[in-house]
Order: C-alpha cells, then structure tokens, then sequence
C-alpha cells in the first residue's frame, strides 16, 4: 500500500483517469465506503482533494469519522457520469492528518476548488484524512448498457 505519488508513478494512465473522473463534476466528488463497529459497511458521499502527494479529504463530525478512527480501511468510488458507465475506485487505509501546515493549505486548497476566498468556518470542527492506495479499478464504457465494459485493476 503506497501514497497516490507513489501510484501515480507507477501507473499514470490510471492515475490521471481516476483523478478525471473524482473531478468529473469540478471539485472532487466520491462515495466513501467505511466499516461499522458491527463489521457492516457503510456508504456516504464526500469530497477528496487530490494532490500529487495523495488523496486527501476533510470529514466532518459523524458515524463514517468515527469508523476511519476505528478501522481506517476504506473504498472510494467515483460519481456515475452522466454519458456513460465509466467509474473509478480505490481501497486502502485511511488516516487522519494532524500536521498544522498540511491542514491549512488544504483548507486553503478546499476553498480555492470551490472559488471561495476562505475555507468555510466549520472546516475548523472537520479533520483532515489522507488516503493510501492499496489496489484501483478502473471501467471504461463506450456509453451506458455497454455489453462489454473495460475494466483494468492495480494492487499495490
């Protein structure tokens, strides 16, 4: 399990199609798959940040916090695009970013994405969590009901 550089260097292509389509939509959108205390999952919608050095996200207050404190394994899945099938995820371990510097230039990153002039004032109750790449999946379509969809996998 490696940093998204360290994939990105290893597997470009995939790396710049899965960053395409985290941004599909102009700022990172994804679906972020934890684990419960009870072993069962839990699915909900987020924003990563990505950056040459990796996948970053700011969580806030609840339920999948809690879980990526517990247990930082993870699946994050693109948004479905709107003229086809194509989609990208990524699994790994997840954990949180204390380091002052870090936290607010991507707090600075954050509101940069969504042309703000300043990160939203709750941003100070989120925490900022950085995601390792383990292993992708990678599906390409030529539109939706494709019969035959592309897929291409990399384990770490």
């Amino acid at each position: 399990m490696g940093s998204w550089r360290e994939f990105s260097e290893l597997r470009p292509e995939l790396a710049e199609a899965g960053r395409r389509l985290f941004y599909q939509y102009g700022v990172g959108l994804a679906f972020l798959a934890t684990t419960r205390s009870d072993g069962g999952p839990r699915v909900h919608p987020m924003c990563p940040i990505i950056t040459d050095d990796g996948i970053f996200a700011f969580i806030v207050p609840g339920p999948k916090r809690g879980d990526l404190h517990r247990d930082g394994r993870y699946a994050m899945h693109s948004f479905p695009a709107e003229e086809n099938e194509d989609a990208f995820s990524v699994t790994g371990r997840a954990r949180q970013v204390t380091d002052e510097a870090t936290v607010a230039d991507l707090s600075r990153r954050y509101a940069t994405e969504r042309a703000a002039a300043e990160p939203p004032p709750e941003i100070a109750t989120w925490e900022l969590f950085s995601f390792d790449v383990g292993s992708c999946l990678l599906t390409r379509t030529v539109g939706h009901g494709d019969p035959e969809p592309r897929h291409e996998t990399w384990h770490g």
